[in-house]
């Protein structure tokens, strides 16, 4: 997946995010947005800090983030992405999954990490959109999906 040129790309802030979607902690996947390309493509960032609840359980010994929140990051960057793309009357919508396909998971995703999500937009028709997406940790890739989401009112 090609990554955008930093300079022709717009950064989104937590509190923007949080003005764009309904998600809040725990839940909350993403810390910024950068390199937003309305769309197009955007990467999400997630610093993993070892506080995050699902690591009580998963695994108490060897702390590991779960696969599906990692799918769950790229869904709520891709949302981000939406908004930014539809423009404030999209905002607060909810973004339900639709399908995820083709996910692999390569590497483990440990506290420290600095995820790094890269989404795609492959197409949208109507409220349904249809995206790629790569999760990185210092450019080694770590997961991949290819997923589609109905945008609805909340």
């Amino acid at each position: 997946m090609d990554t955008v040129d930093n300079r022709t790309g717009k950064t989104i802030d937590i509190n923007r995010v949080m003005q764009m979607i309904p998600h809040r902690y725990p839940f909350l996947m993403v810390d910024k947005v950068i390199n937003v390309v309305p769309d197009a493509s955007a990467v999400g960032i997630k610093n993993v800090t070892a506080t995050e609840p699902h690591f009580q359980g998963h695994f108490p010994q060897r702390p590991i983030m779960p696969g599906v929140l990692i799918i769950e990051a790229m869904a709520q960057t891709a949302a981000v992405l939406v908004v930014e793309t539809l423009g404030p009357s999209a905002e607060g919508k909810l973004v339900y999954f639709m399908s995820v396909e083709n996910a692999r998971f390569r590497k483990p995703v440990v506290p420290g990490d600095t995820l790094h999500i890269h989404v795609q937009k492959e197409r949208s028709r109507g409220n349904v959109w249809k995206f790629r997406g790569e999760a990185k940790v210092d450019g080694a890739l770590m997961a991949e999906a290819t997923y589609a989401a109905m945008i609805m009112d909340s």
